[in-house]
Order: C-alpha cells, then sequence, then structure tokens
C-alpha cells in the first residue's frame, strides 16, 4: 500500500474506534493505581517525589544556587515525565496486549495509542501541581503560558510516532524494552531539565539541535518560568521533525503488525 493510503487508513481507523479508544484510556488510568491506598493520588505523588529527590541533590547538596530552581525543575519534568513514561510503557503495549490481539480483531495501532494518551490525561492533571507550586514560590504565570498548546501538540505527535516504532520492533527485539530505559536516562541527562540550556557550554550546543526533546522542554520553561513568549522558529523545526516521526511510526507500525499474533 502506498505510504499516503497507509496514513490516511491509519488515523481513520483511529477515528473510527474513538470510543473504544477513550473506553481504554479511561481503564488505563483507573486499572494503574488499582489496589494501591492512595490511588489516583500517585499521579500528583509521583512527580512530587521526584522532584523532591531532585530538588534535594542539585539545590542542598550539590549547591545549585539558581533561584527558584524547584519550581523550574518541575516544569521540565513533568512533560519529559510524559515522554518517557510513554516510550517506556507504549514499548510492551503491544507484548502485553498479547492476550487480547489473539481474541478480539480491532486495529493495532489502538494500544499504543491508549498508552500515549493516558500518560497525556496524566500529565495534565499533574499540571495543577505545578502552578500551585508556582504559588508557593510566587513565580508568576503570565500570558505566555497560553503559548504551550502547540507545544504539547508537537511533543504528543513525537511522542506517538515514536511509541508506534518501539512498540512495533519490541514483540520481535525483546531486548529493546531493556535498552530503552538506559537510552531514556542518558537522553534525560542530556536534555535541559535538571538545568537551563544557557548552562550547556557553547561547544556542546549543537546537541540541543540533535535532541528533538529539547525545543519543546524549553519553550516549557519559556512559556512557563520565564514567562516568554517560545523561539517559534526552533520549535517549527521540531514540528516538523514529529510529523516526520510520526510518518514514520506508522510506516513501521504497518510494516510489522502481521507478525504480531504470532510473536506475543
Amino acid at each position: 500500500m502506498p505510504g499516503r493510503k497507509i496514513v490516511i487508513a491509519h488515523l481513520r481507523e483511529l477515528h473510527a474506534y474513538r470510543v473504544l479508544i477513550q473506553s481504554l484510556v479511561v481503564r488505563d488510568l483507573k486499572v494503574r493505581y488499582r489496589g494501591s491506598v492512595l490511588g489516583f493520588l500517585w499521579t500528583f505523588l509521583n512527580p512530587l517525589l521526584l522532584m523532591a529527590t531532585y530538588g534535594l541533590v542539585f539545590s542542598v547538596y550539590m549547591r545549585n544556587g539558581m533561584e527558584n530552581y524547584t519550581p523550574f525543575l518541575l516544569t521540565g519534568l513533568l512533560p519529559w515525565s510524559w515522554f518517557a513514561s510513554s516510550l517506556l510503557m507504549g514499548a510492551t503495549s503491544i507484548v502485553e496486549g498479547g492476550g487480547l490481539i489473539k481474541k478480539v480483531f480491532f486495529p493495532l495501532q489502538i494500544l499504543p495509542t491508549v498508552t500515549v494518551l493516558a500518560n497525556t490525561v496524566n500529565f495534565l492533571l499533574s499540571l495543577p501541581l505545578l502552578f500551585l507550586l508556582f504559588f508557593v514560590f510566587r513565580v508568576k504565570i503570565g500570558w505566555a503560558s497560553l503559548a504551550l498548546f502547540p507545544v504539547m501538540v508537537i511533543q504528543l505527535l513525537l511522542t506517538m510516532g515514536l511509541v508506534l516504532i518501539v512498540s512495533a520492533l519490541t514483540p520481535r527485539y525483546r531486548d529493546l524494552s531493556q535498552l530503552l530505559s538506559n537510552l531514556l536516562m542518558l537522553w534525560f541527562f542530556l536534555s535541559p531539565v535538571l538545568y537551563p540550556a544557557s548552562q550547556i557550554p557553547e561547544q556542546f550546543r549543537f546537541t540541543l539541535i540533535l535532541n528533538p526533546m529539547a525545543s519543546p522542554l524549553i519553550a516549557y520553561q519559556d512559556g512557563l518560568f520565564y514567562n516568554r513568549l517560545p523561539h517559534w522558529r526552533a520549535l517549527g523545526g521540531t514540528g516538523l521533525v514529529a510529523a516526520m516521526v510520526y510518518l514514520i511510526g506508522i510506516r513501521v507500525f504497518d510494516r510489522f503488525k502481521g507478525s504480531f499474533a504470532e510473536e506475543v
């Protein structure tokens, strides 16, 4: 099937099964913390504990002198957690849905899509925590924060494309999920989450161009923490990359999906 038809067919199937996707996203969010004492509160506690850990290390032990470092840290940490969690959980979405794949006919791209959308909802629900922290530290939220909607769309597109790729490859190459967690750790430390991009030495600034998550992360920090508009040119370039990654993801998924039932 020609590339354009594959993409159109992929999107049409998602639209046709939108009610099922919505139901699975709700179920995913309910199941995620089922049986735990605090339940849905973990949506807020997880980023809070992560922020506390990094805040302790970089503000107290390493004595980072940056003013309002804790809200700055959470500004980058929340979108990164959305991205990394989607990739890690999406990579195994086909394998874990093996029982369903063998019993019921449905478009298989629904499984990784549900994983990404559930993490997107989780990200949106954690934003009030960030705004509360801004209030406590007296960080003003201005009009520039409204510019973040296209940033989230770009990140969603990039994440969806990468998740389609890793979810399609993992049933055949099971080591990929283990490798992915280590790659994401390296990617995390190379991304401007724990530090502002301005602290990266001049000779290594080129890595920001090579890192498709760098521009969205900087845009979150610009719009929310610094109250200034994102760098639209850099963001536009990342948007094109994200669109290409999504198209590649659809092609890769379509290439491997015929063998999922045998490999899961």
